[in-house]
């Protein structure tokens, strides 16, 4: 059997990173762990190649010689996902579709031959052996969640690590909180499992085996969800990290409670993690409240974000308007809050109902949800009734959108962030940082519309914080993608 494992192109989201990465000479963030990991699932006596579309085009000579087609992905790569069936269906060439996606329902899989709900690990082998006698079904659905544990290393021969700007590994899979409008504890539940420490070794040896060297994402939607586990897991790998004389910087998601246990952010130090992405979601206590986001209410969340980045951990924050509780001002409060936190990226998004969370069902029964969400929090196309005016509440989005990156308001904002930053360990230098640099130079302090607030803000950099200089350059490349995005790339500073 020959299987041909398609990963569908992202949009130009805050996440897609699409302006940044040029400067590295890369063409995606992260390879696509998920179907590389069921390529590793699939029997070995069959033929596999993959093709991610954030890194090339499909070539219609790959599905000449494929026998089947896998895809993955999230809702918002619906688009191009269905453009890829679509081919496939033209030359009647068999598409089986996984991943988040799976298991919206999503309109944009209709035409896809078999939709795998859930997870795969306890799947994949049937979905295998139907193929293999002829007897494949349109639906699986998985009937537990498994064991972690059990997870092989991800297949990643099948990719050209050198395309992307940092690898990707999974430990953990769940949540323990109840955020009203979070798909992950509805996909993957509310009791977080984990790998072994001995299994995310695995993993860092493959990576660095392979000539891996730089950023690797933990891409755990809650790094710290199972504190238990997590406790035994980081020790290992400042261990492992300190054998290999620091190969890799660290970066994952977490939750805000992080900031109760200084020991779990002194081990994060340690292990050379040197960002973390927290769902901030909003100043409103009452919106909070509302979401049932309670673990963002145990402390105050601006003395919260400073004590994680006095460990010298870059904090990103995810921000979200569009809360039935959220007062008039929310738009002035996330402005002011993203300042006084000095939040270089911050993701801002409005509401968005995603297919059955709990947010999803509330609304359908008050009569308020108008149509399927996108999967994306940036669009300005809301998927159901708002009590702020409609108008309103996207206008109010733009301008903190056009107010946060407004390339002075960001490099001011950074400058801040790096005062606040505590010390970090120095990351790996690699050829692509070196070009990035050189790029960013040239691109943002000679040719951009916005270089005398790039040149002022290196100088600044260079004065006061000369010893966070790398993290300095990587915030002001990163920025050039978010002053793009929002339109203030043209912005006369």
């Amino acid at each position: 059997m020959k299987v041909l494992l398609v990963y569908p192109e992202f949009p130009d989201t805050f996440w897609s990173f699409k302006h940044a990465l040029p400067f590295q000479g890369k063409k995606s963030a992260y390879p696509p762990l998920g179907l590389l990991t069921v390529s590793a699932l699939l029997p070995a006596s069959w033929e596999k190649r993959a093709v991610d579309l954030n890194v090339r085009p499909l070539k219609e000579a790959e599905l000449d010689w494929a026998d089947i087609v896998f895809l993955s992905g999230m809702m918002v790569q619906g688009p191009s996902m269905k453009g890829v069936i679509a081919r496939c269906k033209e030359r009647g060439l068999r598409t089986v579709v996984g991943g988040p996606i799976g298991s919206a329902q999503s309109p944009d899989t209709a035409d896809a031959d078999c939709i795998v709900e859930g997870e795969a690990e306890e799947l994949i082998s049937q979905v295998a052996q139907d193929l293999e006698s002829g007897s494949l079904r349109a639906h699986y659905k998985a009937p537990a969640l498994p064991d972690l544990t059990q997870v092989p290393l991800p297949d990643l021969r099948l990719v050209s690590l050198k395309k992307y700007s940092a690898m990707a590994v999974q430990y953990s899979r769940g949540c323990p909180f109840t955020c009203e409008f979070c798909d992950i504890i509805e996909i993957y539940g509310r009791r977080p499992r984990t790998k072994t420490p001995e299994q995310v070794c695995a993993e860092f040896d493959q990576i660095y085996d392979l000539g891996w060297r730089g950023r690797v994402f933990l891409v755990d939607d809650n790094f710290i969800g199972n504190k238990k586990n997590v406790r035994k897991l980081l020790p290992e790998l400042v261990k492992w990290m300190r054998d290999h004389k620091y190969p890799f910087s660290l970066l994952t998601e977490a939750s805000l409670n992080l900031a109760e246990d200084p020991d779990l952010l002194q081990l994060l130090h340690d292990a050379h993690f040197n960002s973390v992405f927290l769902g901030i979601e909003t100043p409103s206590a009452e919106s909070l409240k509302e979401t049932t986001k309670f673990q963002n209410l145990r402390k105050d969340l601006l003395e919260s974000v400073k004590l994680i980045q006095s460990y010298g951990l870059e904090v990103m924050g995810g921000f979200i308007v569009g809360f039935d509780n959220d007062p008039p001002d929310i738009f002035e409060q996330q402005i002011q809050f993203i300042r006084d936190a000095a939040i270089p990226i911050s993701m801002v998004g409005l509401l968005s109902a995603l297919p059955n969370t709990q947010l999803w069902r509330r609304l359908k029964a008050e009569g308020r949800l108008l149509k399927e969400s996108l999967g994306s929090n940036t669009l300005l196309d809301m998927n159901f009734i708002p009590r702020m005016d409609t108008q309103e509440l996207i206008e109010g989005y733009r301008n903190i959108l056009s107010t946060i990156y407004y390339p002075g308001e960001y490099f001011n904002r950074v400058l801040t962030f790096l005062s606040h930053l505590g010390s970090t360990a120095s990351p790996p230098i690699v050829f692509s940082d070196i070009v990035a640099v050189a790029r960013s130079l040239w691109r943002q302090g000679l040719r951009s519309d916005y270089r005398k607030e790039y040149w002022k803000f290196m100088g600044r950099a260079l004065h006061r914080h000369r010893h966070h200089l790398d993290k300095a350059f990587t915030l002001a490349i990163i920025g050039h993608h978010f002053f793009e995005l929002t339109g203030t790339a043209d912005s006369k500073s």
